[in-house]
C-alpha cells in the first residue's frame, strides 16, 4: 500500500445538477475523467467513494477501484474517512480528497499538493488560483480564500479565512479556492471527531471546521484554474473547453 491515497467522493444526488458524475464529456462520464487524471498523477492508489451502485459499477467496469459507502454522511470528508477507516484500516499517512467534479484538473497540481503534504508542515493543504476579475469576487458560487502571504511570491502560505460572500477585504491576498485537500492521517482522524463548527454551518464550508479548531491549512498557487461543474451552465462551458483539446 502506498503512503498516499487519493479518495474521490462522488454521489448522484447533487441538488443543482442531479446525476452530475454521469454527465458525458468527450464521450466519457465526468467521474471517469477525474479518476483517470488522479491515476495519471501517480502519487498513490486511487479509489472512488460513493453511496450509489450506479457509480460503483461504472468505476469497477472501467478498471478502477471503488468503495460503496454509507448513504447518510453529512459531509464529503465523512465519506472520505469511511474509506480511509474501512478500506484502508487507517494505514495511509496522507489522504487526498479530490472532488469528482473537476474533470480538467491538471494532474501536476495533484503532484504539487502531494509533495508539499509530505513535508509535514501543516494539518491540511489545498490549492487556489488567481482571481481574474471582480465577477469572481462577487460570485457567491466561488469560494474565496484569504492567505497570510502573496502566493505569487511564495509557493504555499497559511490560510486565514474562506468566504463565499466578501463583505470586507481582510487583506490583499485573496484567491479562487480549488476543491482539493490533502490531510495527514492524524488530521483527518481529529477532523471527523470534531463537531461541525458554527462558521462551517453558516457558510456551508467544511474547511471552516479546520480553522475554527486551530488546525493549520496551507494553500498553494495552482498554475491554472480547473472548472468545477456545479450547474448545467458549468457543464456546457467545460464541454466546450475540453472538446477543443
Amino acid at each position: 500500500m502506498s503512503r498516499t491515497v487519493i479518495i474521490i467522493p462522488s454521489r448522484l444526488q447533487a441538488k443543482r445538477l442531479p446525476e452530475k458524475p454521469l454527465k458525458i464529456i468527450k464521450g466519457k462520464e465526468m467521474i471517469l475523467h477525474v479518476l483517470n487524471l488522479a491515476i495519471k498523477s501517480g502519487v498513490g492508489e486511487v479509489v472512488v467513494a460513493t453511496p450509489d451502485k450506479k457509480i460503483f459499477e461504472l468505476i469497477e467496469k472501467n478498471g478502477g477501484k471503488s468503495f460503496l459507502t454509507n448513504k447518510t454522511h453529512e459531509t464529503g470528508t465523512d465519506r472520505i474517512f469511511e474509506v480511509f477507516e474501512k478500506y484502508y484500516s487507517n494505514k495511509p499517512e496522507f489522504i487526498i480528497n479530490l472532488q469528482g467534479d473537476m474533470p480538467n484538473l491538471d494532474p501536476k497540481e495533484i503532484i504539487s499538493l502531494s509533495n508539499y503534504l509530505n513535508k509535514g508542515l501543516c494539518d491540511v493543504v489545498t490549492l487556489a488560483a488567481s482571481i481574474k476579475n471582480n465577477d469572481e469576487i462577487e460570485d457567491k458560487n466561488v469560494v474565496k480564500v484569504f492567505t497570510k502571504d502573496d502566493l505569487k511570491n511564495s509557493n504555499f502560505s497559511e490560510a486565514l479565512d474562506f468566504q463565499r460572500n466578501i463583505t470586507s477585504k481582510q487583506n490583499n491576498f485573496i484567491y479562487h479556492h480549488i476543491g482539493i485537500y490533502g490531510f495527514t492521517n492524524k488530521a483527518i482522524i481529529k477532523y471527523v471527531n470534531l463537531k461541525r463548527s458554527k462558521l462551517e454551518l453558516e457558510r456551508n464550508l467544511e474547511q471552516m471546521r479546520v480553522l475554527d479548531n486551530n488546525m493549520k491549512i496551507h494553500v498553494g498557487l495552482a498554475n491554472s484554474l480547473p472548472l468545477s461543474v456545479d450547474t448545467e451552465k458549468d457543464l456546457q462551458e467545460i464541454k466546450k473547453n475540453m472538446e477543443k483539446k
